[in-house]
């Protein structure tokens, strides 16, 4: 795609990015030399009164944000037409440095700083009044320091805004990965809901999986919503029994039952040595009591019907929020 060269006192010099909503290029202010990541949606969306919308939602949750491990967004209230423009981080998604490992894995001690890191990060946008809603390894740049930055507040909620919801799955509700289940179910996501995506990165980034694989996002969906997460352990067992604790709280199912805030998350990856947990057998040298028909039957039916219910939730949610 040819890059348009220069908008209002932005020069244009890459295109880093593109999507079927905006192009992100890589660009100068020209006012002050910086270097800046401009945000231009498609002209065809731009008549789109909930994206636009979610646009300017996007640019009012980011100025308001100012911390070190936040991508920092810039007003401007003369632009010629609707764009964002943030600083430019000179980093690499979590994504790639997981793809990049012949693992998919980091480090122990890596996974937990960049764990805790990203905790610090939550807090304070939380303490905002802010919920990200669409966390994932894509969404947070490493750089060689290994301090990091989250960006990406496309589908975040900001405390006491109005609703707004959008057509696509990933746009209502997040990632199918990394979406917590009451984000499933069609409910908005508060906190717990980072709390929980934060707990499958940190899984991911120890196992080199997250602890629902599909085939497909409603088979992902399906997953957290009936089964018990595969144990930490079993897929890596340099994995603490306190470690794998910690991972089954932020991964509970139920929000109530998982940590309260971030603090609460981060103070238990600091302090695994006053966690307690048994180092119980993994789950795969538990003997299994052979499945009934009926049940195996049953089984069956929840997973081939459940799709058709997410959906339906989906479909409503998408009408009535």
């Amino acid at each position: 795609m040819e890059v348009p060269g220069q908008i209002d006192h932005y020069s244009l010099d890459h295109l880093i990015a593109t999507s079927t909503t905006a192009c992100i290029y890589r660009g100068t202010d020209l006012n002050t030399a910086r270097e800046v990541v401009v945000k231009i949606p498609h002209l065809a969306c731009e008549g789109d009164s909930l994206f636009y919308n979610r646009l300017r939602r996007e640019q009012q949750i980011g100025e308001k944000l100012d911390h070190p491990a936040i991508v920092k967004f810039f007003p401007d209230s003369k632009r010629s037409r609707a764009y964002i423009v943030m600083e430019w981080v000179n980093a690499r998604s979590l994504r790639q440095i997981l793809n990049e490992s012949d693992t998919h894995t980091l480090p122990p001690d890596l996974a937990l700083s960049l764990a805790v890191k990203l905790c610090d990060a939550l807090e304070y946008l939380h303490s905002q009044g802010v919920v990200h809603r669409d966390l994932k390894p894509e969404n947070i740049l490493v750089d060689q320091d290994d301090n990091i930055k989250l960006i990406d507040f496309g589908i975040a909620s900001l405390a006491g805004a109005r609703r707004l919801t959008f057509g696509k799955l990933s746009q209502l509700m997040g990632t199918p990965d990394y979406v917590s289940p009451e984000q499933v179910r069609g409910k908005r996501g508060d906190p717990r809901s980072d709390i929980y995506a934060l707990g499958v990165i940190l899984y991911e980034m120890l196992t080199g999986s997250t602890p629902f694989p599909g085939d497909n996002p409603f088979a992902v969906m399906n997953l957290r919503l009936l089964e018990p997460p595969v144990a930490p352990r079993e897929a890596n067992p340099e994995v603490s029994p306190e470690l794998q604790e910690i991972l089954y709280r932020a991964l509970e199912r139920d929000p109530k039952n998982r940590y309260a805030s971030v603090r609460e998350f981060s103070w238990d990856l600091r302090h695994q040595d006053r966690v307690t947990a048994e180092d119980l057998p993994q789950m795969s040298d538990i003997p299994h009591p052979p499945m009934s028909r009926l049940a195996a039957a049953l089984r069956y039916a929840r997973m081939t019907l459940l799709p058709a219910s997410v959906f339906a939730v989906l479909l409503y949610a998408a009408r009535h929020t």
